[in-house]
Order: C-alpha cells, then sequence, then structure tokens
C-alpha cells in the first residue's frame, strides 16, 4: 500500500521567519495538498538559550495571513501530539541511549574550558575520528569511570560516533544521487548537557513518531543529511526513512550567497513576512505584509523563486499552485531575489483584484494616517479608478489621497509662469457650466468645445485643471477623478484653486 503523504514544517522560534522559510512551508503545503496528504507545522525549539518569546506566534501568524494552514500544529493538535519538542524532551534520551549501547555513539565529557584550549590549540578543530580518542569520553574512559561519573551527574553530552571509510548516499527528489565521505563529517552531539537534544537527533525520532513521508527543506540542510541518513539506520528505522528534497538557496539580487536580513536592510526591500519586533533588542525588522504586499501576490512570487510549471505563467493563485506543482520542476540551482519582480506580482494582483477585496485593506491604510473613510461605495469607486497604478497597497495613499481630502497646497511652479486672465475666464465659466448628470465623455467634451471657442490650446489647460482637483502632477484621467468628485466638489475646488493661482 502506498504510504500516506505527510509533511513537515519545522522552524525554530528564535525570530523573524525569513522569505526562505515561508517559501520551504510553502512547498510543504503544495505537495501535501497536491497529494492530498497531511501538512504539520512542529515546533523546534529544543535550543533554549536562542529561544525568543512571541516567535512561535509570530510564525503562526504569518503562515495563516500567507493562507497556509496546518493540519496538525500545536495550536491545532494532532493524533501526534504535542507538536513541540520541549514536550517532548522525555522521549529522545531513550534513543540516545539505544545508539550507545549498539556503539553508534558515546558518552562526552569535555568541558567547555576543555573545548575551547582545543580549538585554540587546534585551528579549525573538530571532535571526530581524528580527535576523538583524545578527548574525555566514554571511548577514552573504563566502564567504571563512566558509570562514577554519570552516578555522580557530572555534565555530559552524547555525541554520534561517525564511522571511517565510508560513503553515505540517498537520493534526494531535487538532486538525485547524493553521497558524503564519512571521514569529512564531524560526531555532532546528539544530546545536551540539559538532556534536550540537538536537532540531529530530535528531528529524526520525530520524523519517525510523526509517520513523515517526504521532507523539504532548505539546501543548508545537506551537510547534515548524513547524520540523519545513518540515525535512520542506527536506530532500526531505514525501511521508514522519508523520502529528501533539498531546495535550491534564495540568493541575493547578484546572486553571489544566500539572501541574508543584512542584504534586505542594505538594499531597502524586506526578508521578513511580517513586522518582527525583537523584544529582546526592541529593533523592529519589516515585513512584506506591512510594506504593502498582499498575501496572495507574496505567496505567488516564492512560489516561483526556484520553481515553475515549464509554460510562461507567472500569476498562480494558491489552488492552481496545488494543482501545477511537481517536485520535477524544482531547479537544482539558487534563485535570485528581484525585488523589482517581487513588487510586479503585487502590482499584477492589485491590478486584478477586485476593489470589494481590497476595501478593508485600503480603509487600515488610511486610517494608520488619520483619514477615516466611512462611505464604503465612493470608496470603491476610487480604488476602480487608481488600483492599476499601485504597485503597494501603501501607494493607494498618494495615488487617492486627494479623492477624500481636497489639495491645501498646488504644485504652482508648472502653473504660475504661463497663467493668463484668459484662462482664468475659461475656468469660472467652465465651473459654472458643470451639471449634474454629465459623464466623464461630456465633461471632456465640454472642456474642450469652451477652450476653442476661447482660442485656448485644451492641452494647456489639462495641467492646471488637474492641479486644482488632484494639488500634483498624477492621478488617472482628470474627467474620470471630475465625475468621482461630483459636480459640486469639483466647482468647490476649481474655486478654491482659482483663488491660489490669481494670489
Amino acid at each position: 500500500m502506498e504510504k500516506k503523504v505527510r509533511v513537515r514544517f519545522a522552524p525554530s522560534p528564535t525570530g523573524g521567519l525569513h522569505l526562505g522559510g515561508v517559501r520551504t512551508a510553502l512547498f510543504n503545503y503544495l505537495f501535501a495538498k497536491k497529494h492530498n496528504g497531511t501538512f504539520i507545522l512542529r515546533v523546534e525549539d529544543t535550543d533554549q538559550t536562542r529561544f525568543v518569546e512571541g516567535a512561535e506566534e509570530y510564525i503562526v501568524s504569518c503562515l495563516a495571513w500567507c493562507g497556509i494552514h496546518p493540519d496538525e500544529s500545536p495550536q491545532a493538535g494532532g493524533p501526534f501530539a504535542p507538536y513541540r519538542q520541549s514536550e517532548r524532551k522525555s522521549s529522545y534520551r531513550q534513543y540516545a541511549e539505544q545508539l550507545i549501547a549498539d556503539g553508534f555513539a558515546y558518552y562526552a565529557f569535555d568541558t567547555p574550558e576543555e573545548l575551547d584550549a582545543k580549538r585554540k590549540e587546534i585551528p579549525n578543530f573538530l571532535y571526530g575520528q581524528a580527535s576523538r580518542m583524545d578527548m574525555n569520553n566514554s571511548l577514552t574512559l573504563s566502564s567504571a569511570e563512566v558509570d562514577e561519573l554519570l552516578k555522580n551527574n557530572t555534565p555530559h553530552v552524547v555525541r554520534i560516533k561517525m564511522p571511517e571509510d565510508e560513503h553515505v548516499s540517498f537520493v534526494d527528489m531535487i538532486r538525485g544521487l547524493v553521497s558524503f565521505d564519512t571521514n569529512l563529517v564531524d560526531d555532532k552531539v546528539l544530546l545536551k548537557a540539559d538532556g534536550m537534544p540537538t536537532y540531529h537527533l530530535a528531528v529524526v525520532a520525530d520524523d519517525r513518531a510523526m509517520e513523515i513521508s517526504h521532507i523539504f527543506r532548505g539546501e543548508e540542510w545537506l551537510p547534515s543529511a548524513p547524520i540523519h541518513v545513518l540515525l535512520w539506520k542506527y536506530l532500526g528505522w531505514e525501511d521508514e526513512m522519508p523520502q529528501w528534497a533539498h531546495l535550491p538557496l534564495i540568493l541575493k539580487p547578484d546572486g553571489n550567497g544566500k539572501l541574508s536580513k543584512r542584504d534586505g536592510d542594505r538594499l531597502g526591500f524586506p526578508v521578513y513576512a511580517q513586522n518582527w519586533l525583537d523584544p529582546k533588542s526592541g529593533d523592529l525588522t519589516k515585513g512584506f505584509k506591512e510594506l504593502g504586499f498582499m498575501p496572495e501576490a507574496f505567496v505567488n512570487l516564492l512560489g516561483m523563486l526556484g520553481w515553475n510549471d515549464g509554460t510562461d505563467q507567472e500569476i498562480f493563485t494558491l489552488p492552481e499552485l496545488i494543482e501545477k506543482f511537481s517536485v520535477e520542476r524544482i531547479s537544482k540551482a539558487g534563485a535570485k531575489f528581484d525585488f523589482e519582480k517581487a513588487k510586479w506580482y503585487n502590482h499584477e494582483w492589485i491590478k486584478n483584484a477586485d476593489a470589494s477585496q481590497l476595501l478593508e485593506v485600503v480603509k487600515q491604510e488610511f486610517a494608520t494616517q488619520g483619514t477615516t473613510l466611512n462611505d464604503d461605495a465612493y470608496t470603491l469607486k476610487v480604488i476602480d479608478l487608481v488600483k492599476d497604478r499601485c504597485n503597494l497597497l501603501t501607494d493607494f495613499i498618494l495615488q487617492s489621497g486627494f479623492f477624500f481630502t481636497a489639495p491645501v497646497e498646488y504644485d504652482l511652479t508648472a502653473v504660475k509662469g504661463k497663467w493668463t486672465t484668459e484662462k482664468t475666464a475659461f475656468f469660472n465659466r467652465y465651473q459654472s457650466d458643470l451639471a449634474e448628470g454629465l459623464t466623464a465623455a461630456e465633461m471632456e467634451e465640454n472642456f474642450k468645445a469652451l477652450a476653442t471657442a476661447n482660442a485656448l490650446k485644451p492641452g494647456e489647460l489639462m495641467l492646471p485643471f488637474r492641479m486644482m482637483l488632484v494639488g500634483g502632477k498624477f492621478g488617472p484621467g482628470i474627467f474620470d477623478i471630475a465625475l468621482t468628485l461630483g459636480i459640486a466638489e469639483t466647482k468647490k475646488r476649481i474655486a478654491a484653486a482659482l483663488a491660489a493661482f490669481d494670489a
């Protein structure tokens, strides 16, 4: 019988969620849903020294914003609870002890000071085949000494005993056959002095306990793969080992190295999904959500970082990504992050969104500026007029603010030198002729006819008219603006601007 698809996203609650982490969650989710499987959120909080209060809640919030909802998680529960590794602490030591009993691991009693001394003595010191017999561990001590140390609760860790002169190989779903020389891998710690497992032991034990079938994780975890493969084998679970897929890195825009938070700070764009306020330092790191990205656009652009469906299609909904997703189309090469392209995705999603879909978020944007939008019908008209001019949701403030607040300043430098009494007379006559019921086309037709009748060029009057209604050289079609503002408001703005132009 075919194994049921069960995948997991297993972040550590140590800070903000990098867009690479969200992409890992997304690819896990897409694969699970494509195969009618289960998507699990497991919180890997075994490193208590790096634990950050509020980070788990932040991760859950980021996934929810993206529309990625776990089937099993600390919040949702599930048949394999608990889903926080710190709450599974008692389950790991038995596996460490089993590995020791079978000769695949050992106790190491070296103190932090002794390890520091070794690192100073030997450049690039690795605790492994070349050094383990010179250290203070159960391989160099007698059984009686080890028993005494354990009896006295002497601080110790458990390390895997990497074999010599072997090659560990497995078939990666993206990269094909990969192989590692065990002589180049050190004896990683499996169980720490506080009794907590390290990632290496916990991830294998929990993946087996939770019946994980496929593992999608970042390429940076490839060097750890031989340890994990050996643990599956040493614990007698080789036949249950999941299939692996190591995702390509998300690279800096120039392609030189992995994209980091520092790169985002330097280049002026976010790398976190949402704003992250570090409770320890008080530093605020900006996120895509607060910058003005639609979650659909964010998910779309992440889906296209290192994957495509083999066609020229670039805009995908989440259901479409699920339908089209295949591991075979994931690239082995790293994917350069292009912020201009990211904004293009967002622009496409804003432009093609129904105004009603954008209503609440636009109202929230204006609320942050102290403006309350109460007339939904009017706001929907405005959104439809300006949405194709917005790259970010925050652009609605600039692109449509004048619909809700009349300009109080004008870019007079573009008008003053060319202003005449004839133009003043033209606008006085035009605003007096404006009447309810006119369409935008009729307003424009009357505007041009009146200009011609007064021996004025319509093109020379358009910019001043825009200044009167908008305050600057931007916005949609000027007669569409006038129609949306309404006749009374348009007349009022013409009169107020003429007083400034003629001053």
